[in-house]
């Protein structure tokens, strides 16, 4: 049996003797199929071919694989007590990472903004005997069903330490962010997946249903979202990507919705 990995969204499947027909996630409008068609791979197969990078993002330490399937995200290593909480997941976990996880104290727990970075979840669980904290209301993406996998409810999930999860919808309807309180000298960070994400120019942030397919979400959405943030106080905004981090990122947050809104407003009144 084997555990088989999506090319496109490096999303882990259950252990079956052959590949699924296809996969849910790239089929889903959020996501897309390659021209070329569903391809599939397994860990094995990235570990021989690829090798992971451990930097510094801002405050936090950043983990993703050069190359490999995916979407390009990488994850980031929260301080959390006395070990880490990771936010997000990668496709490759290899030994040689592990260790390093370990050196800074290792892992607590797994928290993940939405479906498309599920990735290898368990692997990571597994390897560190941590538990991984998902919305309920994204239950139906789980393609690797695990004991180790937790289902929180509501629009909010305090993991203690200053850290919880809050659930913003939009993209997914279990779409969340994490906030650490003490983050940026005690000004507060905030981690999303790519619901805000970070504009080219980092005055600046957006807000779709669909990156890839270039689907907008609706002026009342973008509010309401705008609106649960404007209740949460970060100076520092990280997103799935490599990159500098957004600063002022409460500001650039706010002025981006409205900004959004307006141009949905003028291409409707067009």
């Amino acid at each position: 049996m084997t555990f088989f990995i999506c090319t496109t969204c490096a999303v882990q499947f259950d252990d079956r003797d052959r590949p699924p027909e296809s996969c849910p996630v790239c089929s889903d409008p959020r996501q897309y199929v390659p021209a070329a068609g569903q391809r599939w791979t397994t860990l094995e197969e990235i570990r021989r071919d690829h090798t992971t990078e451990v930097a510094p993002q801002g405050d936090l330490i950043g983990i993703g694989p050069r190359g490999g399937p995916g979407i390009g995200q990488r994850a980031l290593l929260v301080p959390w007590g006395e070990t880490n909480l990771l936010w997000d997941c990668v496709a490759l976990l290899d030994e040689q990472t592990a260790v390093e996880i370990e050196r800074r104290g290792g892992l607590g727990g797994i928290a993940i903004s939405h479906p498309h970075f599920y990735s290898t979840m368990v692997e990571w669980a597994h390897r560190f005997d941590c538990p991984i904290h998902l919305p309920r209301t994204d239950a139906e993406w789980i393609m690797r069903p695990d004991p180790a996998i937790r289902l929180w409810d509501g629009d909010r999930l305090d993991l203690g330490h200053g850290v919880s999860l809050h659930r913003l919808g939009g993209h997914f309807p279990g779409s969340s962010v994490l906030v650490q309180e003490h983050g940026s000298d005690g000004r507060g960070t905030l981690l999303s997946g790519d619901l805000p994400l970070p504009a080219q120019d980092r005055r600046w942030v957006s807000f779709m249903w669909s990156y890839p397919n270039m689907i907008p979400l609706p002026d009342h959405e973008v509010r309401r979202i705008a609106d649960v943030l404007a209740e949460i106080s970060f100076e520092t905004l990280h997103s799935a990507f490599w990159g500098d981090p957004v600063t002022d990122a409460s500001e650039v947050v706010a002025r981006s919705a409205r900004r959004y809104c307006a141009a949905l407003e003028r291409v409707g009144a067009g």
